[in-house]
This record gives structure tokens, C-alpha cells and sequence, in this order.
């Protein structure tokens, strides 16, 4: 039996969905916090407990009988976000799980400059040491995050923010069949991945570029000075870490740490990853 985690998110909802189409739903499992929201899987046949990472024994019980755990990070932070993965970790190996595969992400490194990916390196270095097989997938940076950093640029014209660099932005409908496609293949990757990735990689200002070919609107990019930025950020009432963070992405983007061309992901899905383009197309209606 799979089990997924974070079933009811975007990444862990479109990979269980995958997984449906290649194994019976009493062979899937799904824990979540709030059950409820699992409903449909349920009226399929998946089973779905309840846990939160931070409850080991409700872990366990959601846990039994898997064979395989996807970890889908948590997204906390810091030694406190690498407890969490490690009671996921702990209470798989303890339920007789034979591997835990876990979304990491393509820039995960204690060296970068963007914050999350330390905790991803560190959760990466504490499965190596629970005597579980482990995949790390090295996810490429979400496609949606790029179109939350483009801002109000449809409206105004602009897109305004610090230096930034060149990002394999990727869909979440890519990695997701990505992640059921290791699931499905056991033995195909042990340890990190090769970065997960879209075969192109574009700044904030070629997606500005690609977005006024495709609307016939010009969208100019507006170099400003990181103090300004995090002047704006604090503004908007922004906790002191993720003006941190925010600032990080850019400081990482301009060193080119989400910057890869690697051909993995399209030979796990068997295509050519979405386009940027595909991703703008679709959020325009066209």
C-alpha cells in the first residue's frame, strides 16, 4: 500500500489522483489532517486517516500496513520543520514501511540563500540516517510561484522587484505525475534525484516578455534596490523571517541556484514538461 501525505494540498491531491490511475484504490491510502475534506477519495475507496505530523502514534495508525510513505514537506522551517518529517519518517519505519519518498526541491543545499532549502537539506541528511530507502525529489521551482511574483503586472504594466535570475519553473500536475511515476517504479531512484525541472529556465523579465506577446500588452521590469523591497514587504505587515525568506528567493534566483536544464522530468512523464507559456496561456483563458 501507498500512502500519501498532505493529500488535500495541491501537490499531495494531484498525485494521489495519478497514483489512481495506475493502482486500485485499496492499494492507496491518504493522511490528512481534517478527513472531511478527503470525502472523495473516500466514496473511491482510498482510505483516508487522520494525523498531524506532529502526533507520532496517529502516524503509525495511518501508517499500517504501507509499503511506501510520499512525505510532502510541511513547509515549516528550520530544526522545527526536520522534526516533523522526522515523526513522519520514524512512525513509517515503524509501521513496516520499505521507503519514504519526500519532495524535496532542485536548490536544497545548507549553502543557499534561499531559507527553505536548508530545511529540505537537512531532512534529506536525517532520512539518509534512518535506515529506510529514501527518495528525494528534487522539485523544480512551482510555476505558480512565478505568476504570484509577476504581482498586479497584467493591471499596471510592471513588474517591480529586486535582481533576480533565471527559475526552471515547473507545474505541480508535472511533478505530481512525476512523484506517481517513482512511486509506481520502487527501485528507481534511491537518494536525491536529478533536478525535476521544465526544459526552459526565465527571469521575472522574459515571463514579463512572454505575457505581453501573449495579451499584446507590454510589461516592462523594474529593477528595485533590496532595501526598498523589503521596506514594501514590511509594510504589507510581513513577520521579520519571511521578509527574510522572500528577500532569499531573489538573492538565490540572481546566483542561479533554480537554474537547470536537466532532461529527467521529461523522461519520468514520457513528454515534453508545460511550457511557462502553457501556464500563462491557461491562466489568461486562451
Amino acid at each position: 500500500m501507498i500512502v500519501i501525505t498532505g493529500a488535500t494540498g495541491t501537490l499531495g491531491s494531484k498525485t494521489i489522483q495519478a497514483l489512481l490511475t495506475r493502482f486500485p484504490a485499496a492499494q492507496l491510502a491518504v493522511s490528512v489532517r481534517d478527513p472531511e475534506r478527503a470525502g472523495n477519495l473516500l466514496t473511491l475507496g482510498v482510505r483516508a486517516r487522520q494525523a498531524d505530523f506532529s502526533d507520532p502514534d496517529a502516524l503509525r495508525h495511518a501508517f499500517e500496513g504501507a509499503s511506501q510513505v510520499l512525505l510532502v514537506s510541511s513547509g515549516v522551517l528550520g530544526e522545527a520543520g526536520v522534526q516533523l518529517h522526522r515523526n513522519v519518517a520514524e512512525a513509517a519505519r515503524d509501521a513496516g514501511a520499505r521507503r519514504v519518498v519526500y519532495t524535496s526541491h532542485m536548490a536544497a543545499s545548507p549553502q543557499s540563500h534561499f531559507p527553505p532549502m536548508w530545511t529540505h537539506a537537512a531532512t534529506e541528511a536525517m532520512l539518509a540516517q534512518t535506515g529506510l530507502a529514501f527518495t528525494a525529489l528534487r522539485n523544480g521551482f512551482y510555476a505558480s510561484s512565478a505568476l504570484q511574483l509577476m504581482g498586479n503586472a497584467a493591471q499596471s504594466g510592471v513588474i517591480a522587484a529586486p535582481q533576480d535570475g533565471p527559475v526552471s519553473w515547473t507545474t505541480h500536475d508535472d511533478l505530481a505525475l512525476a512523484a506517481a511515476t517513482v512511486l509506481t517504479d520502487e527501485g528507481r531512484y534511491d537518494g536525491p534525484t536529478p533536478p525535476l525541472v521544465a526544459d526552459e529556465a526565465l527571469t521575472l523579465e522574459q515571463l514579463g516578455e512572454l505575457f505581453g506577446r501573449l495579451t499584446g500588452h507590454p510589461v516592462r521590469r523594474e529593477i528595485i534596490p533590496e532595501a526598498d523591497h523589503r521596506q514594501v514587504l514590511q509594510a504589507r505587515g510581513l513577520p521579520a523571517d519571511r521578509v527574510e525568506t522572500v528577500m532569499g528567493l531573489y538573492a538565490a534566483a540572481a546566483r542561479q541556484e533554480f537554474l537547470s536544464r536537466d532532461r529527467t522530468l521529461g523522461t519520468l512523464l514520457g513528454r515534453a514538461p508545460t511550457t511557462m507559456r502553457a501556464v500563462l496561456q491557461a491562466m489568461l483563458g486562451r
